[in-house]
């Protein structure tokens, strides 16, 4: 049975898709803004064609595709457009706004999962060491590191901290909210709860200078440390630093894992401490920790001798 179309606006179906896929599966601010800008440019594209989303075929799709790769975005942007497109017209179908969803029969673009760039231990430490603990916020600045170096969590995690999911003071534990409203519980370890402890103590009494604030990481003006500017913290302190890869806050959530797996930790064990809901993604880190994998065949594989491949 064909489904009978009512003229509503682009942007207010959009906002019910939206509500609705916050309502089913819980997800995370950044998330949704991702799909809001996916499906504003599309809806953008599309209004040179014709100018209703409802009314979008599978040509119409294919052709946005196309003009996007022709504008040189990556195959991997393609694919992450795409699948907001379906999740998008599924959604649509579900309801039925529509009765054709035009992404059913298209297929993603092939794209390579590239390997996660990670610093040696040496170059953390190196970075650890960049800011000027002297400071009240140079002792922030290098609590933040070392949470984030200790913890493996992801920036928004780190920005987000509130005082309230901390138990620093018995257990040394964090407790975090991640992708898909999934909760975790992440051990600190000595040397950054140490760091942590002088900063609640020392350094961030000062910094909001009698203003309040539930977040754990505040800046100068009492509110919580912003991903942007995060970011560019810790590209200045990896200049300083002398290192030569481009870091990001993301690039100390890969050391974090590959360094766990290369003194020895299991990869169920790291799926955990990272967050990610499927082992697959964890197995990445197994083609960066290759320092730990070759010595594990060196010593025990009966032909394990030095130097033999890893595949």
């Amino acid at each position: 049975m064909a489904v009978v179309q009512t003229v509503v606006s682009n942007a207010e179906i959009i906002d019910r898709f939206l509500d609705a896929v916050w309502q089913e599966a819980g997800l995370r601010e950044n998330t949704l803004s991702a799909y809001r800008n996916d499906l504003a440019q599309f809806s953008k594209w599309l209004s040179n064609r014709q100018p209703y989303l409802l009314k979008a075929s599978r040509s119409d799709v294919l052709a946005y595709l196309a003009a996007s790769v022709k504008r040189g975005i990556s195959a991997k942007s393609s694919a992450r457009r795409l699948s907001t497109l379906r999740r998008f017209y599924r959604h649509l179908l579900r309801e039925t706004l529509i009765d054709v969803d035009p992404t059913s029969e298209i297929a993603s673009p092939v794209t390579g999962r590239p390997l996660p760039i990670s610093l040696s231990e040496d170059a953390v430490t190196q970075l650890l060491e960049a800011p000027n603990a002297g400071t009240a916020l140079g002792l922030r600045d290098r609590a933040m590191i070392e949470v984030l170096y200790a913890t493996g969590l992801r920036v928004s995690e780190l920005v987000g901290l509130a005082l309230s999911e901390l138990d620093y003071r018995s257990a040394g534990l964090v407790r975090v909210t991640g992708k898909g409203g999934r909760e975790r519980i992440v051990p600190l370890g000595e040397e950054a709860l140490d760091w942590l402890r002088r900063y609640l103590s020392d350094s961030r009494p000062e910094i909001l200078d009698a203003r309040m604030s539930d977040s754990v990481f505040v800046t100068r003006r009492g509110r919580s440390m912003t991903r942007q500017a995060f970011w560019q913290m810790i590209r200045r302190y990896s200049k300083q630093a002398g290192i030569s890869a481009a870091v990001t806050p993301h690039t100390l959530r890969h050391a974090f894992a590959t360094h766990l797996l290369n003194h020895g930790a299991d990869l169920r064990s790291v799926q955990m401490l990272l967050g990610h809901a499927d082992l697959s993604t964890t197995q990445i880190y197994t083609h960066v920790a290759r320092d730990r994998l070759r010595s594990l065949h060196a010593r025990h594989h009966p032909r394990g001798g030095p130097g033999m491949p890893v595949s």
